[in-house]
């Protein structure tokens, strides 16, 4: 399963009620920052979240918005005295203007913690085991951006009235059979097959920051269990949407829609807009659709 927390879910401007854009993805107990807009860490530390075992930022683009907070999120993990690298992974562009920006504060190749920058090219991003994370090109004006696909494999269980009707004791056996190896008992063979039930469980979260078209994202989105995508603009100003590069709400919901998303949590808000607003756009075409406000907390 995959853990949710928006730490930030407003556009370019914050609000009172939201903050530059951040989440915290959570799942086998890794846990995995989404973009660190200004003031992410106070956001951590409100949201209860905290900062223990946060060794990883996905940066979607390189807009400050989406940037800001890593400088003060590193210098209050260097201030706790934490030893733990951070891997900050993104498109070439973005991680040179990160370097550039700690750079001016600490001096060239200097943090107030171990980091690693891992630049991003589409493919896959990291295999944790229990899940993996791939990335995938998204265009937004002149940036080199990224969307991001956390998926963890679909498994098969091992069957109760089956091992039992094998004879099956309970031990190393059992685990012998759920790994996909056949054992023997009493000179008979039991394959896998024979006890192990269909595959379930595997799950998809797709996230991905400003983007100004879905063309070409189907194939990273669909029949995804949760889209996480901006709908900076409501239809009725999809003209300003394209100047400034980004989505409508009803453009969100249809992508969403096309792609058979299970769940639409549309993010990067506009203070022009009221979230009724912008929600009954949304609904209007995929009623699964939901509007993220800062510390929401979902588990897929």
């Amino acid at each position: 399963m995959f853990a949710l927390t928006f730490l930030g879910t407003s556009a370019s401007v914050p609000s009172a009620e939201r903050n530059h854009p951040a989440l915290l993805v959570e799942a086998a107990g890794k846990r995995i920052l989404v973009d660190c807009g200004e003031g992410t860490q106070r956001q951590l530390l409100r949201s209860g979240a905290g900062f223990r075992r946060l060794d990883r930022i996905l940066l979607t683009h390189a807009h400050l918005d989406h940037v800001l907070g890593i400088p003060g999120l590193f210098s209050t993990l260097g201030l706790r005295q934490t030893s733990d690298l951070m891997t900050i992974h993104g498109g070439e562009g973005t991680l040179d203007l990160v370097i550039r920006m700690l750079a001016g504060l600490w001096g060239a190749g200097r943090a107030p913690i171990p980091v690693k920058f891992a630049p991003l090219t589409e493919g896959e991003v990291l295999d944790a085991g229990d899940f993996t994370i791939s990335c995938f090109p998204v265009r937004h004006r002149d940036t080199d951006s990224f969307g991001f696909c956390f998926q963890s494999p679909a498994r098969r269980h091992l069957l109760s009235d089956r091992l039992a009707a094998f004879g099956v004791p309970d031990g190393p056996m059992r685990g012998e059979l759920a790994a996909g190896r056949s054992v023997v008992i009493d000179d008979r063979t039991i394959n896998p097959e024979d006890v192990l039930g269909p595959p379930s469980g595997g799950k998809k979260l797709v996230v991905i920051g400003d983007t100004e078209t879905t063309e070409g994202l189907s194939q990273y989105v669909a029949d995804a269990d949760m889209l996480v995508i901006e709908a900076t603009f409501l239809d009725r100003d999809a003209s300003t949407a394209r100047d400034y590069g980004h989505l409508t709400a009803a453009e969100a919901a249809s992508f969403a829609a096309a792609n058979k998303v299970g769940q639409l949590m549309l993010t990067h808000m506009s203070g022009r807009y009221e979230d009724d607003e912008i929600l009954a756009e949304a609904a209007r075409i995929f009623p699964s659709s939901r509007i993220a406000a800062d510390f929401d907390h979902i588990v897929i």
